[in-house]
């Protein structure tokens, strides 16, 4: 007998929707309005009739488009690198026996308390040593492999994948190369769907990263290309209706991207959850 969930659980689920979806609605309430309306007190609390107004002068102001194909590209390739490289150290550290791997992981997960802006400034200055910076290079390559995504893969694959059958797969003369793609990726599609999936996100929202080593540059993400709209022209204070309104645009490809793989990714959670 199933036990059906009281209200109050459904109140919650209906808050933290509400709560979540709330910034997105809020940005495109100051998107919508004009400059001096978004900066009076009190703020609008309902959308204006400007944000078509605020788009168009968006793409004038910037090279919309341009810094939207460098933010694809830039994510797109973190996410495959994160992906691949984390599902292979993931699978070494969770299935195969080598001397000091428990050391090794643990270094690896005492890497995760590491401020990230602490390895902003060696980063970009031996980047700038390399000639890379930039570059798309210089964004992505920091994104090759990550700590949370080694950690990640690891945990999950340790009960993905039974012992017995990469034993039954080594006996019918599999490689450990082919026996990691035929036996480990099948198993670990829903965790490199997830990992695929929030990778993108975090390097499609980075911004710090790209506007150090981007800087004096032609090539933009969108993050950094928004910072543009900051100030209008003449203007000495932030256009928060224009900035707020190129937020907006950036944000569509990221929830096109939800909507297009939601369904997918719930799946592999699903499969994920009920695995062995």
């Amino acid at each position: 007998m199933t036990r059906r969930p009281r209200p109050l659980v459904y109140a919650l689920l209906a808050a933290f929707v509400l709560g979540s979806a709330f910034p997105l609605y809020w940005s495109f309430i100051i998107g919508s309005v004009t400059r001096q309306r978004a900066s009076q007190n009190p703020p609008p609390l309902l959308p204006g009739g400007h944000f078509l107004d605020n788009a168009s002068q968006v793409f004038d102001r910037i090279d919309f488009w341009s810094a939207l194909l460098n933010s694809i590209l830039i994510s797109g390739f973190s996410a495959l690198s994160v992906v691949l490289f984390s599902t292979l150290a993931g699978y070494s550290f969770a299935k195969l026996r080598f001397r000091g791997s428990n050391a090794a992981m643990v270094f690896v997960v005492m890497t995760m308390a590491i401020p990230p802006q602490l390895a902003l400034i060696p980063l970009l200055k031996e980047f700038s040593n390399l000639g890379l910076t930039g570059t798309h290079f210089a964004v992505a390559l920091p994104w090759l492999v990550t700590a949370f995504g080694v950690f990640f893969m690891r945990q999950y694959l340790v009960d993905a994948i039974p012992d017995e059958l990469i034993d039954a797969a080594r006996v019918d003369g599999c490689s450990m190369i082919r026996t990691f793609w035929t036996v480990a990726v099948p198993a670990a599609r829903p965790a490199m769907a997830i990992l695929g999936l929030f990778t993108f996100m975090q390097v499609w929202t980075d911004f710090m990263w790209p506007l150090l080593v981007l800087q004096g540059s032609d090539v933009q993400t969108l993050q950094t290309a928004l910072d543009q709209l900051k100030i209008a022209p003449g203007q000495t204070l932030t256009d928060m209706a224009l900035l707020q309104a190129g937020t907006i645009l950036a944000t569509v490809p990221l929830l096109l991207l939800f909507i297009a793989t939601g369904r997918h990714l719930v799946t592999g959670i699903m499969q994920g959850a009920v695995k062995g």
